[in-house]
């Protein structure tokens, strides 16, 4: 199964400069959660945003840059080799940025979305997706409180 997992705003903002837009403890919990001991597949960049390598998980890179092989990772040059050395019978989950959501969109499965509840200025998206083609099989609203700024929702989307 491959999954996209996410933290978009309502106008699908990702994030600007290579940095969120938001911290949302809790979601941060349900990533951890939901993507320990699995592949995760993402572009240089969101991988460079990281202070150091995600623990108990198999990181997949993909990149353009020729050379670029960072300790402990799996580095591929496009989004079929990056599926390719993944395994077949477990979740695989693409953690970003905006133009690996858009290269993965047509392979996700399910989508894993945090929606948070407001509009941001930004320079990565989440993509449009056609909701005819998604059902929504799980929605669990979270109100702004003093360890979150902004409310959000947690929703699971599979493709029908």
């Amino acid at each position: 199964m491959i999954v996209l997992i996410a933290a978009a705003a309502q106008n699908n903002a990702l994030g600007k400069d290579n940095q969120l837009l938001w911290h949302l403890p809790d979601d941060f919990k349900r990533f951890k959660e939901l993507t320990s001991g699995h592949y995760i597949i993402m572009g240089r960049k969101t991988f460079e945003s990281f202070p150091k390598p995600l623990p108990n998980r198999t990181h997949v890179i993909i990149t353009r840059q020729k050379g670029y092989n960072p300790e402990g990772c799996i580095v591929v040059h496009d989004m079929e080799s990056a599926l390719e050395v993944c395994p077949k019978d477990q979740a695989v989950y693409v953690i970003g940025g905006g133009e690996i959501y858009n290269l993965a969109l047509p392979y996700a499965d399910r989508i894993d979305l945090t929606r948070v509840h407001a509009s941001f200025e930004a320079d990565a998206f989440f993509p449009e997706f056609d909701p005819t083609q998604w059902k929504l099989v799980s929605s669990v609203p979270h109100e702004a409180d003093e360890r979150h700024a902004q409310s959000f929702t947690f929703e699971t989307w599979d493709r029908m």
